[in-house]
Parts: C-alpha cells; structure tokens; sequence
C-alpha cells in the first residue's frame, strides 16, 4: 500500500510516518503542502492520502476538493488529521467527502482504526 502523508510541519509529518512504519506501512510519500501533493498525485498512484487540515498554499480541504473532482482520483481515500474541533469546520470537510477524519492528539491504535475502517470502506467501492 503506498501512502501520501501531507503535512506541513515536518515533526507531524514525522511522527505520522513513524506510526505507519510500526503498523507495518512502509511505502510512504511526503507532501509539504497541498499543492505539492497534489502535483504528486498526478505524477504517481496512491492508495491512501493522509492529510492536515490546515496548512499554506493549499489546505487539506482544498486538496480533498481537488481529488474529488479529478476523474482519475476521486475514489482516492483522504484521511484528513486536524486539532480543529469546530462542528461547523467537520462538518464542511465531512460534506466534501472525506473518507475519515481524526482529531489530534491521537493514539496508535487510534490512527490503526480509522485507517481500517478507510481502507474496509474503499474496497468496498
């Protein structure tokens, strides 16, 4: 399975990826941002794009806009991970349909779930 983390601050981005290697998923990409991530999207094929709400340039809800509404990727699954706890925010995210959403800080077995529940979901498609 290969992964896009996106975050731009590179110890999230770190620490998310060390998360996946201990459960046991290697193939993994970085993104700064969301215009970097979405420039790799088109150039690569990804399974799973984890990805931060906030961010410059472009934010994780721009991004997920943008991979739904591109033919080739709109089945992607995007995990979006934010500190917001803003009904009114996750609701928006949840109406541009992302594939989950989890809140920091988040535990091991947290992100384990979620992404099992992601991944259970797109096969399913």
């Amino acid at each position: 399975m290969k992964i896009l983390v996106v975050d731009d601050i590179p110890l999230m981005r770190h620490v998310l990826i060390n998360m996946l290697r201990n459960l046991n998923y290697l193939d993994i990409v970085e993104a700064t941002d969301g215009i970097q991530a979405f420039t790799l999207l088109k150039k690569q094929s990804f399974d799973l794009v984890i990805t931060d709400l906030y961010m410059p340039k472009m934010d994780g809800k721009d991004l997920l806009n943008r991979i739904r509404n591109d033919e080739q990727l709109t089945s992607t699954p995007v995990l979006m991970v934010t500190c917001e706890d803003n009904s009114k925010t996750i609701k928006n995210v949840i109406a541009a349909k992302v594939s989950g959403i989890i809140v920091k800080p988040f535990s091991l077995k947290c992100l384990a779930d979620h992404l099992n529940h992601v991944l259970a979901t797109a096969n399913k498609s």
